[in-house]
């Protein structure tokens, strides 16, 4: 179950702490694991979280015909969900997402990191043409500054979709409180909320850059 923060990172902050979360995270953080240990690892960890930040969609009731007898049954209400990778490394929780929401829209952002300022600059930008009524999924495995995040939230917010959430697989507590003093309604989904930033903007302990190890790049 998602368990929400308390103290001076707010109510709005899902810390999701099943097991099977924390020992996979366990194992992608750890330094030897291989780049094909990492991208199913994060695949895995992914449908799980899908799982959890799925648990509240609203459905409704259809009328069917099971080989028994008819019954009213629940169903998702509404349009399909959106699940929205922020390039590259948001790719990963992108697929393990589409396994457990086959049928959900696909949009990407392109978002690279300047090193000098560390702000987000975008260089590419596609969702589904019609946004309204839809339920977003932004993803991006590290939240560390939150530059990224806040840049990936004001665009999505000018589709004017029904709602969006953020998932990601580790957050620092500056990110965290950069994107909800920007963003206070968009709730956070994480397995680990780390220590603190470097003076880099990586997340400690972190474990690495989640692109470089996703895809065996440097």
């Amino acid at each position: 179950m998602p368990q929400p923060m308390t103290g001076d990172l707010g109510d709005n902050v899902h810390v999701i702490t099943h097991p099977l979360i924390q020992h996979k995270l366990t194992i992608m953080r750890k330094k030897e694991t291989s780049t094909a240990g990492f991208r199913r690892l994060l695949r895995e960890i992914s449908m799980l979280l899908g799982y959890e930040v799925t648990r509240d969609m609203p459905v409704t009731f259809e009328s069917i015909e099971t080989p028994l007898q008819p019954m009213m049954a629940p169903t998702l209400d509404g349009k399909k969900v959106v699940i929205i990778s922020i390039l590259r490394a948001g790719d990963g929780i992108r697929d393990g997402m589409l396994e457990i929401l086959p049928s959900a829209r696909v949009g990407h952002i392109g978002l690279y990191r300047d090193h000098e300022t560390l702000e987000a600059v975008e260089y590419f930008f596609k969702v589904p043409s019609e946004m309204s009524d839809r339920e977003v999924i932004l993803c991006d495995p590290m939240l560390a500054t939150g530059n990224s995040a806040i840049a990936a939230v004001d665009r999505v917010k000018k589709t004017q979709p029904k709602s969006i959430k953020f998932v990601c697989l580790l957050a620092a507590p500056e990110g965290i409180r950069n994107l909800h003093a920007k963003h206070p309604d968009v709730p956070i989904y994480t397995p680990a909320v780390d220590e603190r930033l470097n003076d880099k903007g990586y997340i400690l302990p972190g474990l690495g850059d989640a692109g470089d190890r996703l895809y065996g790049t440097k």
